[in-house]
């Protein structure tokens, strides 16, 4: 199961991205010699590539028993290990004896929560 990133912060990299590279497009045919004109350029490519990477990988994969949250280097908790979950700030607090994983519950789509609230519900662990 795919917990997605909300399509609000999905939309504003691409918005982003866009303005960015637009304006690094028009700073390079009305000045090229200037040296920041490239940075925008590469300040729009880069939100385009963070746009693209959270769109396709999302924010969280639930598989076999494994909760995977998807970054650059993707941290991955296993269902059975969690001993503590807290609530707090928005976030939810998975703890395990050896890691911690913070979701935070901003970042995710309305049907996604629904789908991860009914996960954490059906674990055997308190809520805190």
């Amino acid at each position: 199961m795919k917990i997605r990133y909300s399509r609000k912060r999905l939309r504003q990299y691409l918005i982003f991205g866009s303005l960015w590279f637009i304006l690094g497009i028009a700073a390079l045919v009305y000045n090229a010699e200037n040296v920041f004109s490239y940075g925008y350029l590469l300040a729009g490519i880069l939100y385009f590539v963070i746009y693209l990477f959270e769109n396709t990988k999302q924010y969280l994969t639930i598989r076999q028993g494994i909760i995977t949250k998807k970054h650059l280097i993707p941290k991955k908790i296993n269902i059975k290990d969690i001993i503590h979950l807290k609530k707090f700030d928005g976030k939810y607090i998975l703890k395990t004896i050896a890691t911690e994983m913070k979701i935070n519950m901003e970042l995710i789509e309305e049907k996604s929560l629904v789908k991860l609230k009914a996960v954490l519900e059906n674990l055997n662990v308190e809520l805190k």
